[in-house]
């Protein structure tokens, strides 16, 4: 991946936590959007990798639930 586009999707997760949700998506849509087919591989693979970057929740939910007895 490019490192501006790189930079780019750092940047669109700091916008989100942020919660600048419009301006994280004018950034970062273009640059989506102007990706080969290669990169976009790579994007979707970043992105699935560091969906905490947006949401900022590093909480495992999984080990929320309680065991039943």
């Amino acid at each position: 991946m490019r490192p501006s586009t790189l930079r780019t999707l750092k940047r669109a997760a700091e916008l989100t936590r942020q919660n600048r949700l419009t301006e994280a998506v004018l950034i970062a849509e273009p640059v989506i959007l102007a990706a080969d087919t290669y990169e976009g591989d790579e994007i979707l693979r970043w992105l699935a990798d560091h969906v905490t970057d947006f949401t900022g929740n590093t909480h495992d939910h999984h080990n929320d639930q309680k065991e039943m007895p």
